[in-house]
């Protein structure tokens, strides 16, 4: 089994979500099954194939989230240093044909969300960053064509 790095942030919200899916989506969904059994004939019900749906989604899913809680390399991103580009980091871009400053911090496949300034590691453009420093410039291969970054910032801590 391949560890999953993550940062302490990222692991607590699998954390969450697998209890929420444990103790009140679960409870829900049985409740549902429940209430749906009672109103007669499953084979025509279609709030019962539903529910069951609903519950193969979520044990589903739970079982995804134990898979990645249990190979998870947890790293605490406060306690990294240094001005070479690596897992953790905040890196302020520029992008070169544009001029516009953009912020990501690399984390784990996970937690990643872009719109939230969260990149994952396994990315075309964390790849491409991965031991650049302040002032190197990179070139990252995008769906919409190729892309020229100058590194402007590279921050650990938060």
């Amino acid at each position: 089994m391949d560890k999953v790095p993550m940062t302490v942030r990222g692991f607590a919200a699998l954390e969450a979500e697998l209890r929420h899916r444990q103790q009140v989506e679960r409870q829900r969904i049985i409740q549902a099954i429940a209430e749906a059994r009672a109103l007669g004939d499953l084979s025509e019900n279609a709030e019962y194939h539903a529910a069951k749906e609903a519950q193969s989604h979520n044990e589903g899913r739970v079982m995804e989230l134990e898979s990645m809680i249990a190979r998870a390399e947890v790293i605490d991103v406060t306690k990294l240093s240094g001005t070479k580009i690596k897992f953790g980091a905040t890196v302020k871009l520029v992008d070169e044909d544009t001029e516009e400053e953009k912020t990501y911090q690399l984390v784990g496949e996970p937690e990643a969300d872009v719109r939230s300034g969260l990149v994952s590691i396994t990315s075309p453009i964390a790849r491409a960053l991965i031991g650049k420093g302040v002032g190197d410039t990179v070139e990252v291969t995008t769906p919409g064509g190729g892309k020229s970054y100058e590194v402007v910032g590279v921050q650990y801590g938060g």
